[in-house]
């Protein structure tokens, strides 16, 4: 511990050191209202990296329990899966902190400033996807219980269909991490004097750490300590803001007087950004992704004993969620309240919209010794929760899908544990290295993150089609797969290059810089669109505006039309041999009363407790019987 604490302490030394040169003495705040200049006013003290060392040492120290002064983990399922005895509430934490990125924490709050409330919306989305969830798909999980969620798509059709959607996870998690960490990391430097790359070394060596040392039981608890962490910097920073602006009636009314409160765009067309539609339907295929086919979600559903308990965590993880979102758009209204005179975007203070957040917690908060450092702690708890995560599926989906199912090399059971946390090092490895790759192509940074939206929609897609269409095939599962991933990728990857090639404009709100000192003054209108922007958006080929929250709906639905159509076109699935145990319980029972007859073959995976879904409830005594 002595020896991690001083790497640690090291790499703090160099955080603090390149933004020694950058701190200056700051003038005072006068009352609410920042007095505009072109640089800040504070810069991050000891203090501040005090408190977030803390953080960091604190999650070693969690991994280094689980690693070594615990049970053993012995078995990949140990290492994997926590042995199936984590607590209910550990496991809601960390599901919805896995979900809550860094770049989401600063994003939403800019969201909020620029374009209003109507991605609030999805925190409809958040409650109608648990129980599609809970009754749909957890059952065929938590019955087969295999570390691998996609080695139910080699039971179900074939193991090409499982290597093809283990090939796109891989993919799209190794690439996705390496921004979520470097993304965040270059806009809290901008603003805070941190050093982005001795930034994203930290999460990265401590992520890997304590992930690789204590298995999923450390992610776990290691994700509800963060999740606390996460919690209480946004609420303090909410706190702060509303009080010293003048209170939630004022910070209300600002939003108001400018058509920022919005919840009920109910504009049907599907080249709205952000409507009631495309947040909320578009944002439950996308939300249903992370939740039902998602291979970390499925692994910590697997990480407690009972089906039961993995609904409430569902639940738990939902409120969750709708908490942070709330609590972020209500300081995104805060922050419009302190800035509606002088935008910093346009007035040249910062250069990016996810640097406003970190900028007013400079500039405002500054003065209270560990409070900005407590905010970068939150922040970097997000970006650790969402690596560690990815790093324990990375390792389940090799082991499972490409040494054992691909390569058809036997793990022993006693080195499992091994194999998985040397897989789960290198991953972590990988994911940094591509960090200095995304740095120098700028474009990549935007096609990562609508990247999940794209393959998670196959992924779901394939899932469903193999839960909820019994004649389904592995000739139709596969064909549906590649149409569906083609369609979302060309729609996707054309939308990203119109829009870097300034084809596309997104409309916001207004904002002004009458009242800045050292900037041109600019009516509120001037974020509006201007009629020639109009006009190259109309240039733009039309699927290429469809808006990025829909495309998980049309690759999940791709995959499936296509997957029936081809299925029938070259034989269904012969349904006497097809395994009840594979089917979601509601089309299992349609087909047996249909069919009169039940074909269980008590199917296993890592293990296989034969669960009775009637008491709903996974216990290795029964099991065993």
């Amino acid at each position: 511990m002595a020896k991690i604490n001083r790497q640690l302490l090291i790499l703090f030394i160099g955080l603090s050191v390149s933004s020694a040169e950058q701190r200056r003495l700051s003038p005072q705040m006068d009352g609410h209202v920042l007095e505009e200049r072109s640089e800040l006013l504070h810069y991050f003290s000891w203090a501040d990296y005090a408190v977030l060392a803390t953080m960091l040492i604190v999650s070693c120290g969690i991994g280094l329990f689980y690693g070594f002064f615990t049970t053993k983990q012995e078995t990949s399922e140990d290492f994997l899966l926590g042995g199936s005895s984590m607590g209910t509430f550990p496991m809601a934490m960390s599901l919805a902190a896995s979900f809550i990125t860094a770049i989401e924490l600063l994003g939403n709050p800019a969201e909020m400033y620029s374009q209003g409330t109507e991605f609030w919306m999805t925190s409809v989305a958040f409650v109608l996807v648990i129980p599609i969830t809970s009754q749909l798909y957890l059952p065929v999980y938590m019955k087969l219980r295999l570390t691998s969620s996609y080695e139910y798509l080699n039971l179900r059709f074939n193991r090409h269909c499982r290597l093809l959607a283990s090939l796109l996870y891989m993919v799209q998690m190794v690439l996705y991490t390496s921004v979520a960490v470097y993304a965040p990391a270059l806009a809290l430097s901008r603003v805070t004097g941190l050093n982005t790359y001795i930034a994203v070394t930290v999460v990265y060596v401590v992520c890997i750490f304590y992930a690789s040392q204590g298995g999923m039981k450390a992610v776990i608890m290691t994700d509800t300590f963060q999740a606390g962490v996460l919690l209480g910097s946004i609420f303090l920073i909410l706190g702060y803001g509303m009080t010293w602006a003048g209170g939630p009636a004022v910070i209300w009314k600002d939003s108001e007087r400018t058509g920022r409160l919005e919840f009920f765009n109910m504009d049907p067309s599907p080249t709205v950004r952000h409507s009631f539609w495309s947040v909320v339907v578009g944002g439950t295929f996308y939300w249903a992704t992370m939740f039902c086919s998602n291979q970390a979600s499925v692994q910590k559903y697997l990480s407690v004993e009972t089906i039961g308990q993995a609904r409430t965590a569902l639940w738990v993880s939902s409120a969750g969620l709708i908490l942070i979102y709330t609590v972020n758009f209500l300081t995104g209204m805060t922050l419009y309240s302190v800035y509606k005179l002088c935008d910093p975007l346009q007035a040249g203070y910062i250069t990016a919209s996810d640097q406003l957040l970190p900028f007013y917690v400079m500039n405002f908060m500054g003065v209270l010794n560990g409070v900005p450092g407590f905010f970068v702690a939150g922040i970097f708890a997000a970006s650790l929760g969402t690596v560690a995560s990815a790093l324990n599926s990375l390792a389940a989906i090799t082991c499972e899908d490409i040494v054992q199912g691909l390569f058809r090399i036997a793990l022993p059971p006693s080195r499992g544990a091994v194999y998985a946390r040397w897989i789960s090092i290198f991953f972590g490895v990988v994911s940094f290295a591509l960090v200095f790759i995304v740095e120098r192509l700028g474009g990549v940074l935007e096609v990562a993150l609508s990247f999940n939206g794209m393959v998670g929609g196959v992924t779901l897609g394939l899932f469903s089609l193999g839960m909820f269409v019994p004649w389904a095939n592995a000739k139709g599962a596969m064909s549906g797969a590649l149409t569906g991933l083609t369609l979302v990728l060309w729609v996707g990857l054309g939308a990203q290059i119109a829009s870097l090639n300034g084809q596309i404009h997104v409309e916001s709100k207004p904002v002004s810089t009458a009242n800045c000192s050292s900037a041109l003054n600019k009516t509120t209108s001037s974020f509006l669109r201007d009629k020639d922007d109009e006009d190259n958006d109309d240039e733009v080929f039309a699927l290429y505006r469809v808006s990025y929250l829909w495309y998980s709906m049309i690759g999940c639905l791709t995959t499936i039309v296509v997957g029936v159509m081809v299925s029938f076109a070259t034989g269904p699935q012969n349904l006497d041999e097809l395994n009840d145990d594979l089917l979601s319980p509601p089309v299992q029972k349609l087909v047996n009363k249909r069919f009169g007859k039940s074909r269980k073959k008590n199917l296993e995976g890592i293990s296989n407790f034969a669960l009775d879904m009637e008491d709903e409830k996974i216990s290795a005594k029964r099991g065993s019987k």
